[in-house]
């Protein structure tokens, strides 16, 4: 059974960054967008990685512009926007799609790891998937569920 730390991804820096460097941390996974109706959750997921990075949370971002072209730029734009705007200092990846045939092969694992209400299908940018120390995932959650909301099964899978 593949976990988390079996994938590779590339870092907006243009380089690979095997996802075992997180072995043994809780990661909450992120597909993000910078001109999405939900971007100022970027503020909340930066304020998780401030509270619970010492106990063992990363965050990971994961630009994807699948969903009505929200994310067109680059990664230096990308990069730009996120440190900009909302001063993110947790891991941001290079843009990604997450569904269809040409779906990064750690969203094939997350989608098949966890359904939706709506199949395994990403429906939105900003949908969240809670990893835990053991690579496997725990929960997923939908784009509208807020990153603070998140805190509570962030704590528990810290202490388990």
């Amino acid at each position: 059974m593949p976990t988390l730390h079996d994938f590779t991804a590339t870092t907006l820096a243009g380089e690979d960054q095997r996802l075992d460097a997180w072995q043994g941390q809780v990661v909450l996974v992120v597909n993000t967008a910078s001109k999405c109706g939900f971007t100022p959750q970027f503020e909340g997921l930066e304020r998780l990685h401030e509270e619970y990075a010492d106990s063992g949370l990363a965050v990971l971002g994961f630009p994807c512009n699948q969903f009505a072209n929200q994310d067109p730029g680059d990664a230096e734009e990308i990069g730009a926007f996120c440190q900009q705007n909302y001063g993110v200092s947790f891991p941001m990846f290079e843009k990604v799609e997450v569904n269809g045939s040409n779906a990064h092969p750690l969203y094939q694992w997350l989608r098949s790891e966890k359904g939706g209400v709506l199949g395994s299908r990403i429906k939105w940018n900003f949908t969240k998937f809670l990893v835990g120390r053991d690579g496997r995932v725990i929960e997923r959650y939908a784009p509208t569920t807020k990153p603070e909301k998140i805190a509570g099964d962030i704590e528990k899978a810290i202490a388990a």
